[in-house]
């Protein structure tokens, strides 16, 4: 599965400025929820899976990229959501290089689904880790263009 199936262009946040990474989770779980991809009866639970996964080790990579993801059961597939942070803004997210987070990629994946945990953020690892597409998606103005930069970068 491709990144731009994961992250439809309504689960995308541009001139996202959450503050911190607590409230960027927030921010990206209500975004699914608001955009119908998530059940609001489970916006709680999800959120708190999440930032427990996040509190056991920083999901802040290198290059400017954080992939807060967590494990949930009864999901049938995949559920993301993308914040493109601001070029005025700044968020840290415990990066292993130490630089601040412009692009979160917020992942919720069946724990049925042991492989597809696996696929899935080597997915973005190679979508997002490409210079050239994560530029792209940082240039984007509107939810679609970042969510034409995830796609072109599908037929890549």
């Amino acid at each position: 599965m491709h990144l731009h199936e994961l992250i439809p262009a309504d689960a995308i946040r541009v001139g996202f400025d959450p503050g911190d990474k607590w409230n960027a989770v927030r921010l990206l779980v209500e975004t699914l929820v608001e955009a119908g991809h998530l059940d609001a009866g489970r916006e709680d639970e999800i959120r708190e899976l999440v930032e427990e996964r996040e509190h056991s080790m920083s999901t802040g990579m290198e290059d400017g990229l954080a992939v807060p993801h967590a494990t949930v059961e009864g999901l049938d597939t995949v559920v993301g959501a993308l914040g493109v942070v601001g070029d005025d803004a700044s968020l840290d997210f415990d990066a292993i290089d130490g630089l601040p987070t412009r692009v979160v990629v917020l992942l919720l994946i069946p724990a049925e689904q042991k492989m597809l945990h696996i696929r899935t953020l080597a997915e973005v690892a190679r979508v997002l880790g490409d210079t050239a597409v994560r530029a792209e998606v940082l240039a984007a103005a509107t939810p679609p263009e970042a969510h034409s930069a995830l796609h072109a970068a599908a037929n890549a």
